[in-house]
């Protein structure tokens, strides 16, 4: 075998190589990209219920806000009457001076 046919198989094994080396990071780069995707439509998936959840808190928070029950309403009234008697005194003593 002469040397240039020797230098010739090493090429020829050495781009044998190269080929199967490109084949593996390929199929590893075909593998990531499908890790990726699947990674992209989770994040989608979690941020439209994080969407929806503060789209339902927000209901929720303004039916509180628009709730009154009948607690309420009599501590509102006793409120409202406490504060009546208090500025009617405040009349009187200012009326009596």
């Amino acid at each position: 075998m002469s040397a240039s046919e020797k230098t010739i198989n090493t090429f020829a094994t050495r781009v044998r190589q190269m080929i199967l080396k490109f084949e593996d990071i390929k199929h590893e780069n075909a593998e990531l990209y499908a890790m990726v995707d699947e990674r992209d439509a989770k994040i989608k998936e979690l941020q439209e219920k994080l969407t929806q959840a503060k789209h339902d808190y927000d209901s929720l928070k303004m039916a509180k806000m628009m709730t009154i029950s009948d607690s309420d309403m009599e501590t509102t009234q006793k409120r409202i009457a406490k504060l009546i008697r208090d500025v009617n005194k405040c009349i009187t003593l200012l009326s009596d001076k």
